[in-house]
């Protein structure tokens, strides 16, 4: 091979190259015509979702929870179906960190908190409030005696000890125990408050359970064994739904704890206490809507 050859190669790869990285690239071809993505069936998609209700809705949790571990299924399930939902603390007690609805029902900041959140913040004349355990009892004082009743269309309780508790007759007890019912009062007050015949529940239910122009609903299991007897739950009054989710789905188990925080059964009972204009009845098949 003659000299000159064995540059020939590569001196040609070279310049192959060079032209493939100096030339410009051709223009990218023009995007397709947009054509809206259609939802799924049986889905809506965020941005053309309307709001089902112009309400804000207000999540208030039990004893022993705060605004995000009592609604990390519940918030998510409202949002999908078009509702603007908020939650608050309340009720904590200085040095008590997460651990909150300990405090006095009765305290500023528990009324306070209402009266921020829902219909103040988002503009609205009016809120709808769901509670779990104290959270839907709690709220039935700041209807009754904080001016509520005129900025809440409607109050949802899931398992509220609205007539207190006896603890599967455990309160009977105490006094039995010399101190112990000061300590309650003393130290964790709110559960003080949630004993059956306590001061704040006998002045709470005096004159009648509810108030003009507010809705009630009350979602209940059978198997609560923390607000005991269950049929405590219930209120009465004219504006008053008593549910017990064992006879919309009798092989539900649920009892104080899940009904609040898992049950598909009680959440889609909320849902149609909320929009009862387009409730859709609940059964054990409610578990996958």
């Amino acid at each position: 091979m003659l000299p000159w050859k064995r540059w020939l190669r590569p001196l040609a790869a070279l310049a192959l190259t060079a032209a493939a990285v100096l030339t410009p690239p051709p223009p990218p071809p023009p995007p397709p015509p947009h054509r809206p993505r259609r939802a799924a069936a049986g889905t809506t998609t965020a941005a053309s979702r309307p709001p089902r209700t112009p309400r804000p809705v207000v999540l208030v949790h039990g004893t022993f929870a705060n605004s995000v571990d009592n609604w990390l299924v519940l918030a998510p399930y409202l949002v999908n179906r078009g509702y603007c939902v908020f939650s608050l603390d309340y009720g904590q007690l200085p040095g008590v960190p997460l651990i909150h609805g300990l405090g006095r029902s009765t305290s500023r900041p528990s009324s306070c908190g209402l009266r921020r959140q829902g219909a103040r913040r988002h503009g609205a004349p009016e809120a709808d409030l769901v509670g779990h355990s104290q959270g839907g009892m709690m709220p039935r004082h700041y209807l009754k005696f904080l001016g509520g009743a005129d900025k809440v269309n409607a109050l949802v309780g899931i398992a509220p000890d609205n007539h207190g508790t006896t603890l599967l007759g455990l309160t009977k007890l105490l006094p039995h125990f010399p101190g112990a019912e000061k300590f309650l009062n003393d130290k964790t007050p709110a559960l003080a408050d949630q004993i059956a015949g306590s001061p704040f529940l006998t002045r709470l239910n005096e004159g009648g359970d509810t108030v003009p122009g507010v809705q009630y609903t009350v979602i209940a299991t059978r198997y609560d064994q923390v607000v005991t007897p269950y049929r405590s739950q219930y209120l009465d009054g004219p504006n008053v739904r008593n549910v017990l989710v064992q006879d919309l789905c009798p092989v539900n188990i649920s009892e104080h704890v899940a009904i609040g925080t898992i049950d598909r059964i009680a959440f889609h009972e909320v849902a149609n206490a909320l929009d009862p204009a387009n409730a859709t009845p609940t059964n054990c098949g409610s578990v996958i809507n």
